[in-house]
């Protein structure tokens, strides 16, 4: 059964910083790449930040620069430090593995960001 449980969500200004969390069940973390993804209204989810294993890290160019993803091994959990938020960066954030989008089919409630000008 998947259990992903995003929390952190909130409502900053623009230029401000948020961090996120995810506790995730051991079947899905362990040994697995994992990543956020975000969807804004109206829009389709996307990826916004991974991680491998070995501790590797990527990002889309929208994020690059302000995002950093970072995960706790001995508590499955996975973070999103967030800087320099934008208008464009409020959505809906959600941890998962790292996987095409097509292939993950359970998701958690995830953690509403609201940036404000």
């Amino acid at each position: 059964q998947v259990q992903l449980q995003e929390s952190g969500g909130g409502l900053v200004q623009v230029g401000e910083s948020l961090t996120l969390s995810c506790a995730a069940s051991g079947n899905i973390f362990t040994g697995n790449a994992m990543a956020w993804y975000r969807q804004a209204p109206g829009k389709d989810r996307e990826w916004v930040a991974g991680i491998y294993s070995s501790g590797t890290v990527n990002y889309p160019d929208s994020v690059k620069g302000r995002f950093t993803i970072s995960r706790d091994v001995a508590r499955n959990m996975i973070y999103l430090q967030m800087n320099s938020l934008k208008p464009e960066d409020a959505a809906v954030y959600y941890c998962n593995q790292w996987q095409a989008l097509s292939l993950l089919t359970d998701w958690g409630q995830g953690t509403r960001v609201t940036v404000s000008s």
